[in-house]
């Protein structure tokens, strides 16, 4: 995509270099409900404010930025809370739920490569060695989190990205350590949260809500920024794949089966 701050055309092309196009400082736009409440999803050029404008990291190419997209960027800031609140690789294992989805494949390798011990919580087993391979240490069923437990369990995770909500999101929070830290960014599994205070109150966990919709500009920023340097660039063809505009559809229903992996990639061109 390219644009500048006084809410030029956007646009973009299929492979095309990002650090200048068309005379500008690439730059990218997602969230403020592009699509829903704005037109301009799935377009081939949009018009928008440039207050949406962020320049997207040097020398990455319009497919590279759309294979991170709004789930790259969303697990990128939930990185950054959890170093924000002082979790540490020395701390212990980052748990990641939904993690053959694209917020959990770009979070395994963000920490991974950042030095943390990472389990994924996937119902996909089949997908075990996809996680492995973008560094997860060990791979766990959906289903141990899945259904209503108790308010503490056993300490085992330092920090937590989540996406799923309901059940799982109660099951991490009773099972992370004192002064860990859980980040929630999806629901997934619900908009429920059948917990009790228990975590919060007795081991003094941190939930911290991530938002990446109206994420004000400086962590936006900074999320791409930290993208750029702590994203290995080469595990995006791993985790993207690319489609036609005419699929979009029939690959909609089966992301709402569960049976999309990572990221897709929409050239809007054919």
């Amino acid at each position: 995509m390219a644009g500048d701050h006084h809410g030029l055309p956007v646009g973009r092309g299929k492979g095309e270099r990002v650090d200048h196009l068309m005379g500008v400082v690439a730059v990218e736009f997602r969230g403020r409900f592009v699509g829903e409440q704005h037109h301009g999803g799935f377009s081939e050029m949009a018009r928008v404010s440039g207050d949406w404008l962020v320049a997207v990291p040097k020398g990455w190419t319009c497919a590279d930025t759309m294979a991170v997209g709004v789930a790259g960027y969303t697990a990128m800031l939930c990185v950054v809370a959890l170093e924000r609140h002082g979790v540490k690789p020395s701390d212990g294992e980052i748990v990641v739920t939904g993690a053959a989805g694209g917020v959990g494949s770009v979070a395994i390798a963000i920490l991974a490569k950042l030095g943390y011990t990472v389990v994924a919580v996937s119902g996909r087993h089949e997908e075990a060695n996809y996680l492995k391979g973008l560094g997860a240490t060990d791979v766990l069923e959906r289903a141990q989190f899945a259904s209503p437990g108790k308010p503490l369990g056993k300490e085992r995770w330092a920090g937590a990205v989540d996406v799923v909500g309901s059940h799982t999101l109660a099951n991490i929070c009773a099972t992370t350590k004192y002064r860990g830290v859980v980040t929630a960014c999806g629901l997934a599994g619900g908009m429920d949260f059948p917990a009790s205070v228990a975590p919060f109150i007795l081991r003094g966990v941190t939930l911290v809500g991530i938002d990446s919709v109206m994420c004000p500009t400086p962590d936006r920023l900074e999320a791409w920024r930290r993208l750029g340097a702590d994203l290995d660039i080469a595990k995006l063809g791993t985790i993207s794949q690319e489609i036609g505009l005419s699929e979009v559809v029939p690959y909609a229903v089966k992301l709402m089966n569960g049976e999309v992996k990572g990221r897709i990639v929409v050239d809007v061109n054919r």
